[in-house]
């Protein structure tokens, strides 16, 4: 089972960190039943451990909710406010893998999500999109870079983030599933 994951086209072991510049940390969420309202961070920080063995790789990962950007400044205020992330008393959110496993042809990372003092278990399926040189790095010949996508899904409500609004004739005006997205780019610490 390990032998194949080792086999990704130029894997490396090593620590990386996320470039914030080449990534994007993502969500989306029904808004009135028709439609579906995108949103990112602007600014997040964290780190990966690609290990020898594949499935022995971690991450960590902090994004800062005060950074929320869905394009309209009304809205992102409105979900920084107490109906939503409450930023003043919770500025950030973070996610710390408990471990990598294969599920069929896929890999999925597990972990825990901390929203709004409230921590859950978040898997995220995982792509390795693939590994490279770094032509950004001090060092070329020694630098790399890795590429990956995580995507996932929670309830809202599980986080104390239940705000919504009755729709006249029905229905409501935000759905509790949220979808993460997640495209990560981070570059091997010099020295690995």
């Amino acid at each position: 089972m390990t032998a194949e994951l080792v086999e990704i086209p130029g894997y490396v072991a090593g620590t990386w960190d996320i470039d914030p510049i080449h990534s994007d940390v993502a969500f989306v969420v029904r808004h009135l039943m028709v439609s579906k309202v995108r949103g990112h961070f602007t600014k997040f920080e964290g780190s990966i451990v690609t290990a020898a063995d594949p499935l022995e790789s971690s991450v960590t990962a902090t994004i800062d909710l005060t950074s929320v950007d869905t394009s309209n400044q009304q809205r992102d205020d409105h979900i920084r406010s107490a109906d939503f992330f409450e930023v003043e008393k919770y500025p950030t959110m973070t996610y710390r893998s408990t471990g990598v496993r294969r599920d069929g042809a896929d890999l999925v990372l597990d972990g825990e999500l901390t929203l709004k003092g409230v921590t859950l278990p978040v898997p995220l399926r995982l792509e390795a999109n693939g590994f490279g040189p770094d032509p950004f790095a001090a060092d070329p010949l020694t630098g790399a870079r890795a590429g990956f996508t995580a995507t996932g899904e929670i309830n809202r409500i599980d986080f104390g983030v239940s705000f919504n609004g009755p729709l006249p004739g029905g229905g409501i005006a935000l759905g509790e599933k949220v979808q993460i997205v997640l495209e990560i780019e981070a570059a091997l610490r010099p020295g690995e």
